[in-house]
């Protein structure tokens, strides 16, 4: 929305420079379940796994703050920039380098899994904190 603008809040004189690191995280985190809850509505499938990659795989607490709010496990494949490797197998695939995609599927495989520890209810309680500060960036401006 165009009205929308950053913010960070909730802040209070004791919260630190690693307070607002973690929050960066979360914020991934609750904008990848805002996507996943998007998806589920338009198609009704559920996750009941998530497939990752790219560099903030590397950031284990992220990975795990992940699985808790989305409430399924997480999984990093060895080769971790998998979107630059699957344009690489459509180009070897468009060229007949792979006559299908059959062979390619055994290519992939798991380097680490992260489960969710947080119950159901830390989980809505942690979306619904989420969503009120999302509505509170909202209507910052008036646009025409």
């Amino acid at each position: 929305r165009s009205d929308a603008r950053g913010a960070i809040v909730g802040l209070s004189r004791f919260n630190t420079n690693a307070h607002i690191a973690r929050a960066t995280l979360e914020a991934i985190c609750y904008q990848t379940r805002d996507v996943v809850e998007a998806m589920y509505s338009d198609s009704g499938v559920v996750l009941d796994v998530l497939r990752v990659d790219g560099g903030v795989t590397a950031n284990d607490l992220c990975m795990q703050i992940q699985a808790d709010i989305l409430g399924v496990p997480v999984s990093k494949p060895v080769v971790a920039e998998t979107t630059a490797l699957g344009a690489a197998y459509a180009a070897g695939l468009a060229l007949g380098f792979w006559e299908s995609t059959d062979g390619l599927k055994q290519n992939w495989n798991e380097a680490e899994r992260w489960q969710p520890r947080w119950t159901d209810e830390e989980r809505t309680r942690g979306y619904a904190g989420w969503k009120k500060a999302v509505e509170r960036t909202l209507n910052w401006v008036d646009v025409g």
